[in-house]
């Protein structure tokens, strides 16, 4: 399939496809005439890359799951090696949910401080 049909299926932009491809995350055959032409196994691996974004991962940490991508549903099973990663992942997230709690209360008394005038 080409480029602009994985778009409309996926939901992401040729732009975004065009970037995935160039960091090594979705691997096209290329047709006799140059065009992209995507497997339509590279749905579900760019609906995996849209789920593990949307946990915060960044590219760089994606890309380390998906050579461990197991089983045919939109989800995954991620190998072994990479259990140290989510836990990694899970500190960052607990760590910026923290700034965000801090962040909150600062502007809570700010809000407090105005209101009481």
């Amino acid at each position: 399939m080409r480029i602009g049909e994985l778009s409309k299926r996926t939901g992401v932009s040729i732009r975004m496809l065009r970037y995935y491809e160039a960091e090594g995350l979705l691997k096209p055959k290329r047709t006799n005439s140059g065009y992209r032409d995507y497997d339509p196994g590279e749905v579900q691996t760019v609906e995996r890359i849209k789920l593990l974004g949307s946990a915060g991962m960044t590219l760089a940490t994606i890309q380390q799951f998906l050579p461990c991508v197991r089983g045919e549903s939109p989800g995954f099973e991620p190998c072994d090696e990479l259990r140290d990663v989510v836990h990694e992942q899970i500190r960052l997230a607990d760590q910026k949910a923290a700034t965000l709690a801090q962040s909150r209360r600062i502007l809570e008394s700010f809000l407090y401080e105005i209101e009481r005038r």
